[in-house]
C-alpha cells in the first residue's frame, strides 16, 4: 500500500487532478480493465473496448471480441459501455458505444451517448486505424451534438509488448463553439512472462496531452496466476490527472479468467459527495 501512495504522490505531483467535465460520456475509459489501470488504454491492445483509446487497438484480435461494462458513477449516474470487433484477413472492424443517464429524479436532463465504429488495416506487426464517433452531452439546461474522428497506430510484437499512439477528436463540433477536446496519447505495454504461461506480469505506460489541459502520465500493473485456463489477476494503476472527475490519483481492481472469458473489476474513490465508483464488466475473446 506504501508503494501505491509513493507512486500516486509522484505522479500527483506532476499535475493536478482535472475537474468535472460535461463531455464526461465521451472522455470516461469505455473499458473496466483500462479504469483498473487508471485509464491507460492506447497501448493495451486486443480487447474489443481498445477502440476507446486507440482505434488500431483490435488488431490484434483472432475472430471475435465481445465486451460490456456498467458502473454506478457520481452524481447518482449510471454508466454503461460496450464494444463489438471482428477480424477479417486484414482488416478489423468494430463498433461501440457508452452511455451515462440522468441523475436518478430528474426530468430534464436526458441520457448523455457515445457512439462509435472503427476499421483498421494490419500487415505484420504495424496496424492503423480510424474511428468515426456521434456524441450526444448534456451542457446546463440544454444539449449538443457532435461528430469526432480519432487516428491511432498499434505495433504488437506478439504477446511480448505493444507500442499505440493516437489523435482523438478530430472534429469534434458540438456548435456554438463547443468542441471535443484533442487528446494525443502514446504508450507502451510490457508482459515480462509468456501470458499463455501460469504466470501474467504485465506493465503500461501512457502519456496523455489534452488541449487546454497539462500534460498527463498514467502508469499500471496486472499480474496473477492462471492455471488451465482458470486463474485470477490484480491490477493497480496510478495517474496524476483522473479523467473528468476529481477521483483518487489511484485505482485498484482485478478479474477472474475463465478460459476466453473475463470477468472484471476496478475502483476508484472519489473527493466530491457520492459513493466511491465500482465497475465491473465482462470481456469474451477467443
Amino acid at each position: 500500500m506504501r508503494l501505491g501512495r509513493l507512486v500516486a504522490a509522484l505522479v500527483a505531483a506532476w499535475v493536478p487532478l482535472a475537474a468535472q467535465s460535461p463531455y464526461d460520456v465521451a472522455l470516461l475509459p469505455g473499458s473496466t480493465r483500462s479504469a483498473g489501470l487508471a485509464g491507460a488504454g492506447v497501448a493495451l491492445v486486443g480487447d474489443a473496448a481498445s477502440m476507446f483509446a486507440n482505434p488500431a487497438g483490435i488488431a490484434t484480435i483472432r475472430r471475435l471480441g465481445v465486451e460490456a461494462s456498467y458502473e454506478q458513477y457520481v452524481g447518482d449516474r449510471q454508466l454503461a459501455s460496450g464494444a463489438a470487433a471482428l477480424r477479417l484477413g486484414h482488416f478489423d472492424f468494430g463498433v461501440g458505444g457508452q452511455a451515462l443517464d440522468a441523475p436518478n429524479g430528474s426530468v430534464t436532463q436526458p441520457t448523455d451517448f457515445l457512439a462509435m465504429s472503427d476499421v483498421v488495416y494490419r500487415f505484420g506487426l504495424l496496424a492503423a486505424g480510424t474511428t468515426l464517433k456521434y456524441a450526444r452531452a448534456t451542457f446546463g439546461t440544454g444539449q449538443a451534438d457532435a461528430w469526432a474522428g480519432d487516428a491511432g497506430l498499434a505495433v504488437a510484437l506478439f504477446d511480448i509488448m505493444a507500442l499505440g499512439a493516437s489523435v482523438q477528436n478530430i472534429g469534434g463540433d458540438f456548435g456554438g463553439g463547443m468542441h471535443l477536446p484533442r487528446i494525443t496519447r502514446v504508450g507502451f505495454t510490457m508482459n515480462y512472462v509468456d501470458p499463455q504461461g501460469t504466470a501474467r506480469l504485465l506493465t503500461t505506460i501512457e502519456g496523455r496531452w489534452q488541449v487546454g489541459q497539462s500534460a498527463m502520465l498514467a502508469v499500471g500493473a496486472e499480474g496473477g496466476i492462471v492455471a488451465r485456463g482458470v486463474g485470477i489477476v490484480a491490477r493497480v494503476g496510478a495517474s496524476g490527472q483522473p479523467a473528468a472527475t476529481e477521483g483518487s490519483a489511484v485505482t485498484v481492481g482485478g478479474g477472474i479468467e475463465l478460459g476466453r472469458l473475463h470477468l472484471d473489476y476496478a475502483y476508484r474513490a472519489y473527493r466530491a459527495p457520492g459513493t466511491p465508483r465500482h465497475r465491473f464488466g465482462v470481456r469474451w475473446a477467443p
